[in-house]
């Protein structure tokens, strides 16, 4: 069973935990004045706009299904997901900018270690919560959460890449290499964006099982259809947590109805075990509607 509670919980959390990493990362430029860090704790700020974003949706994507939304609001979770990905190309643009307007200047890095060593527990916080919301969203086949996850953990990222910049930039007395590296943490943050808005838009265009789940639903159906002659037309469509599996399945003409539903009931419960949030629409057909050409054959 998916769990909707646990996913409500975590991005519950993500908005406080991604406050507090913007208030330390503050402190870390405050300290510094570097434009590498003050760029950092900038894209902070889209992860608090972003985590609030994701609860609200994962809220209003596990209400039951209604009238005006029969199959569900599942879906939602897919916008939250790509208002995220847009969220992550905005925070590289800001990367950008703030990076160029000290190209060129004399600009001082004040305390730098100090400021690192602050930036650093900001980092590890941030590595922790992007690995658990990670591991859990995929778990519950959250698309906003492992989306928030996947945010953040662009930002440890970004600060991971800053902090070496900002070192090689002190160390070696060329502080136009804390805007460089700036500007190149900003590029990996232009990727990872740009690839969310794309995952996001493939659900949203009700993308199929991947190969290995499909394999999977294949699989199983085949395992438990015993007593029907073959199934053929297997499509799938996945919605945040729900899969939905939808075939023909053709028995004996002669067959009860009662019996044919037992066949369904028999598959639909082994479906609902070995895919989580399986949901399952079978169309019987009698012996006449056989595809010898792409059907499967039961055994």
């Amino acid at each position: 069973m998916l769990d909707n509670r646990v996913v409500a919980r975590l991005a519950m959390w993500s908005i406080f935990v991604a406050s507090l990493v913007t208030a330390i990362k503050f402190v870390a430029w405050w300290t510094t004045g570097s434009v590498a860090l003050y760029s950092d704790a900038l894209e902070s700020i889209v992860n608090i706009v972003a985590s609030v974003f994701a609860w609200i949706t994962i809220h209003y994507s596990h209400k039951p299904a209604d009238a005006n939304h029969q199959f569900g609001h599942h879906k939602l979770e897919y916008f939250s997901a790509l208002a995220e990905g847009v969220l992550i190309i905005l925070a590289a643009v800001m990367i950008f900018h703030e990076a160029w307007t000290v190209i060129g200047t004399d600009h001082v890095v004040e305390a730098p270690a100090t400021g690192m060593m602050i930036n650093a527990v900001a980092t590890a916080i941030n590595l922790f919560w992007a690995l658990l919301l990670i591991r859990n969203g995929t778990r519950e086949r959250s698309p906003a959460l492992v989306a928030d996850g996947r945010h953040i953990l662009t930002d440890v990222y970004t600060s991971s890449g800053i902090m070496i910049g900002l070192t090689v930039a002190v160390l070696s007395g060329y502080v136009i290499l804390d805007a460089l590296i700036a500007m190149a943490v900003g590029a990996n943050v232009m990727r990872e964006g740009i690839m969310l808005v794309y995952s996001s838009y493939s659900g949203l265009m009700d993308r199929a099982s991947d190969s290995e789940e499909a394999e999977l639903i294949r699989t199983t159906i085949m395992e438990n259809a015993k007593g029907a002659i073959e199934v053929h037309d297997i499509k799938t469509r996945v919605a945040g947590p729900v899969t939905f599996i939808e075939f023909h399945m053709v028995v004996d003409g002669s067959m009860t109805v009662s019996d044919s539903h037992e066949i369904c009931d028999r598959i639909e419960t082994a479906l609902q075990k070995a895919i989580k949030g399986a949901r399952t629409t079978i169309h019987v057909e009698p012996d006449h509607h056989i595809e010898p050409e792409t059907g499967m054959v039961i055994g």
